[in-house]
């Protein structure tokens, strides 16, 4: 059965700066690399929806969602901590990132893919339940494990995070969830033992 590759333009257009780490060229690097290897075209490809309103209140607080929404500069940029910058584009961008981790997930549990694969940003993994941070706004795994437990009656989820840094609003988000859910910088195992 095949990949699932989940990816959206508007990830494009997400800038934090001409000389921010997290930017647009991290997309095309990842193409590249599955053009080089011929892997490109193997894959299923589909555009990431927006994550509902719904989905994104499951581990974010309404007051949090709408916050970003307004914070959301007309031009420039609008710092939100020290190293996480949003411009007009942003918003969308990371609806379209959460939202494809959504799709990721329902394509895996009904089936229409073995894996799936998401080319999105911004990334996710430092925003905490009300705190965008460490180039994240919305945690995008988080909403994803939380819509296979929710919407697809999985009883529990475990999510390996293996980027180099700890991904600290993950482990915020799901801190007192300790029957469903487990994200642990140590470890891989999850569950009652």
């Amino acid at each position: 059965m095949a990949v699932a590759f989940v990816t959206h333009a508007h990830c494009h257009l997400h800038r934090m700066g001409d000389h921010h780490p997290e930017r647009p060229a991290r997309l095309n690097a990842i193409v590249d690399e599955l053009h080089a290897r011929g892997l490109y075209d193997v894959l299923l490809h589909h555009e990431a929806p927006r994550a509902s309103v719904e989905q994104l209140i499951r581990v974010h607080p309404l007051a949090y969602v709408e916050d970003l929404s307004n914070r959301s500069p007309a031009e420039g940029l609008a710092h939100i901590d020290p190293d996480t910058w949003m411009c007009p584009e942003t918003f969308e961008a990371a609806l379209r990132a959460a939202g494809a981790n959504v799709l990721a997930t329902d394509l895996v549990l009904t089936g229409a893919a073995a894996r799936a694969f998401c080319n999105v940003r911004p990334p996710g993994h430092h925003a905490a339940r009300t705190t965008a941070m460490g180039f994240c706004f919305f945690n995008n795994v988080a909403v994803a494990a939380r819509h296979a437990l929710d919407h697809h009656g999985l009883e529990r989820v475990a999510i390996l995070d293996f980027d180099v840094h700890l991904g600290n609003g993950t482990e915020d988000i799901f801190k007192d969830d300790r029957g469903s859910c487990c994200a642990r910088r140590t470890s891989t195992r999850c569950g009652r033992t």
